[in-house]
């Protein structure tokens, strides 16, 4: 089968398609054909550490190899068919159109691959394309902890959403328009549009306006991208406001347990772990016309490392998508 290989650090021009052999599914494991994936953030720090913090720099490279890489074929997020079932497995069965994510073993940069039956894996909709359904899993799922888990918004309740129009943000909209909150989205103008489209009642430009000088005050804002800290906004949060990272910093952990005993403001963030509730729960809000999957642009496997060139740039609108064509 054909695969992107992964096998040293260095720029994307490093990943190479290559021949290697179909893997074999273990007892409790299906065979899936691969139609979509995604180059997502994750996949670019494990590619390069890209977008990683310099304080996580050593733990990055102590999880996935110093001097060269563990993981050798990257892709976290797939949409396919099972071709193959284990004899332990009871969920799938051949034929079956799927979706979701091999978690942190990655390997969906290719035609096939394995993965375990208990693993974030559900049936996709028949009126879902599978470059949609391959681009909800990690992005959707980071998105509704935050928005759901950690910032608990509710109805009537203001967010500002800055990184509006990336992978994370597209969702983090969506969602909180669901449930019942007002949201400005920061991003650039050429995106503005987009970002009303999928229901923000108001966009900033992020060029033109610095939201933390215009007195507005918010019950949540949600750093998606790592480009502002909680000492830039903080006087634009409410009293009891919450600030949510997605890229937290060493000192901004020890800020959050600071904040978390002191009250008042406080700074929230963390992992968000895949599961099959959650990926049902989008099955639901697509299938109702309630969310979209946004997609900025589709390569052939056989272009990844453009993909990543892209990704890498800091600049994508919603996700990233690869399309694996099978002869």
């Amino acid at each position: 089968m054909k695969a992107i290989l992964h096998t040293q650090y260095g720029p994307p021009d490093e990943l190479q398609l290559t021949e290697i052999d179909k893997p074999i599914p273990k007892d409790d494991e299906v065979l899936i054909k691969i139609h979509a994936t995604t180059v997502t953030t994750s996949d670019c720090n494990v590619r390069n550490f890209t977008f990683i913090p310099k304080s996580f720099m050593f733990f990055a490279r102590l999880m996935f190899g110093f001097k060269k890489p563990k993981i050798n074929i990257l892709g976290i997020d797939l949409a396919g068919e099972i071709e193959a079932v284990g004899k332990d497995v009871k969920r799938f069965k051949e034929g079956d159109q799927v979706f979701g994510s091999p978690g942190t073993r990655f390997g969906a940069h290719a035609e096939y691959t394995c993965v375990p039956e208990k693993k974030a894996l559900v049936i996709k909709s028949a009126n879902m394309t599978y470059e949609e359904a391959a681009a909800i899993s990690l992005a959707g799922n980071t998105a509704l902890f935050f928005i759901r888990d950690l910032g608990k918004i509710q109805a009537g309740q203001k967010i500002l959403i800055h990184g509006a129009s990336g992978a994370i943000g597209t969702y983090a909209v969506q969602l909180a328009k669901y449930y019942g909150a007002e949201v400005t989205g920061v991003c650039s103008a050429a995106n503005a549009e987009m970002v009303q489209s999928i229901g923000a009642d108001k966009v900033i430009d992020y060029t033109k306006e610095d939201f933390t000088k215009s007195g507005e005050t918010y019950d949540v804002i949600f750093g998606t991208v790592g480009k502002i800290k909680f000492s830039q906004c903080k006087n634009s949060l409410k009293q009891n406001g919450i600030y949510l990272e997605n890229m937290l910093e060493l000192k901004d952990m020890l800020r959050m347990i600071w904040t978390s005993i002191i009250g008042g403001k406080k700074i929230k963030g963390g992992m968000a772990i895949e599961s099959l509730e959650n990926l049902n729960f989008f099955l639901e809000l697509i299938e109702s016309g309630k969310l979209k999957p946004v997609i900025d642009r589709c390569y052939p496997l056989e272009q990844t490392a453009e993909a990543f060139k892209y990704v890498e740039k800091g600049h994508k609108k919603g996700n990233v998508v690869i399309t694996v064509v099978h002869n």
